[in-house]
């Protein structure tokens, strides 16, 4: 592995940092973020830094310049991604579409399609929602129930969605349906996008835990969807869908919120058992481990710079980054709200920043272990991708997608 930039991403370094100097504030420390007042606020607030973003030339590094990007390579997008973290600045709202719907718009859409969907994605000017999970097929996409059918020349949509992220403020989004239950479930896939305001697309909020409401059900009720929306052949959903999950795992793959250093610094000052936490046997454990945990994740992420820095694309051991840095930041956030005692769990407007930065932890990182694949998926896939273990049993395997057992049949 080679860390050093090379004289043409040193100078790449320097011109984003200088650009980011002067349109956005530097965080006081590593963990001081951006919060806005409202969704509503945060969301115009990110409209306009994303239109600031596209006016300099940094919007979607990677996209090509005809779509609203820069053309940039990998290692120029991962040096942006380590300057813009310097600073204080919006986010939050267009991951999904500029990291998720983009790539699969650019690798499926026509021509005409990507002209007129792309740029105004790039500015955020239209927000995005990717529309997979179903109540009922749990953490198996390829088990979803949610149907279309052919009609004339176009595709009526029938069946819900679940922990739809954004779906309350999307223009657009990308949806994955079956249009074949006759066959295996990963062959009788379909894959579209359609406009969010479409007659028959109902959006619930779901009230969280964090008093926040960004996940949504969706409810489809006869959604009518032109066949040109169709991305990808009738039937080949599953093989469209595999690249938008393969870009959802690279854009959750880090955990915000506390880590070693945090776990660390607190336990020097809290006090436990009439002596400092720091001097508990079993405090230093966990401290060790989580360092542990840390470093391999950091060098992890060097491994994965180094084979960008090659031209080489990461493959699926991505996977191992999301699923250890999900675990450590939960297991973080439990032993941050233990050691406060009670004050961890006392929740203000005015909380400060070091018991927020607990509390939010606690509430997401279960999320966040379900998002872009639980656990037993993300397993699955290094065990069998990464280590070249045999492949685990599945009953399903090859059986019509109608004729496999459910709990109601």
């Amino acid at each position: 592995m080679d860390f050093n930039d090379t004289t043409d991403e040193t100078k790449f370094r320097e011109e984003a940092f200088n650009w980011l100097s002067n349109n956005a504030p530097l965080k006081e420390n590593p963990k001081d973020t951006w919060k806005p007042a409202s969704e509503e606020e945060g969301l115009k607030e990110a409209k306009a830094w994303a239109a600031k973003l596209h006016e300099g030339g940094w919007a979607c590094l990677h996209w090509p310049k005809e779509y609203g990007g820069r053309d940039a390579t990998p290692i120029e997008r991962v040096i942006w991604g380590q300057e813009i973290s310097k600073f204080k600045v919006p986010g939050g709202y267009f991951e999904i579409g500029q990291g998720m719907a983009g790539p699969v718009m650019m690798m499926y859409a026509n021509e005409e399609q990507k002209k007129r969907y792309l740029p105004p994605l790039a500015k955020a000017e239209e927000v995005w929602c990717q529309l997979f999970s179903e109540p009922a097929s749990g953490s198996d996409l390829a088990g979803l129930k949610t149907k279309c059918e052919k009609d004339g020349d176009d595709w009526i949509i029938n069946g819900q969605k679940i922990w739809t992220s954004g779906a309350h403020f999307s223009d657009y989004g990308i949806i994955v349906t079956r249009s074949d239950p006759n066959v295996a479930k990963h062959k009788g896939l379909t894959y579209f996008f359609l406009d969010m305001k479409s007659p028959g697309v109902e959006v619930r909020p779901i009230k969280q835990i964090s008093g926040g409401a960004n996940f949504n059900e969706v409810y489809f009720t006869d959604v009518r969807i032109p066949d040109e929306q169709r991305l990808g052949e009738v039937g080949d959903g599953w093989k469209v869908s595999l690249t938008t999950l393969m870009n959802e795992r690279l854009a959750v793959g880090d955990a915000s919120g506390p880590d070693f250093e945090e776990a660390f610094n607190l336990a020097r000052g809290q006090d436990l058992n009439g002596k400092l936490a720091i001097e508990n046997d079993s405090v230093r454990e966990k401290l060790a481990d989580w360092y542990c945990q840390a470093s391999g994740l950091k060098f992890a992420k060097y491994r994965n710079i180094s084979a960008l820095s090659r031209g080489e694309t990461p493959g699926p051991q991505s996977s191992i980054t999301k699923i250890v840095s999900a675990n450590k930041l939960q297991e973080i956030a439990n032993f941050g709200l233990d050691l406060m005692d009670n004050a961890g769990i006392l929740r203000s407007d005015d909380r400060d920043a070091e018991q927020s930065m607990y509390q939010y932890g606690f509430y997401g990182a279960a999320g966040l272990r379900i998002a872009g694949g639980t656990d037993e998926i993300l397993k699955n896939i290094i065990s069998e991708q990464v280590l070249g273990m045999p492949q685990d049993m599945r009953a399903d395997k090859g059986i019509p997608f109608n004729e496999i057992p459910t709990s109601t049949k």
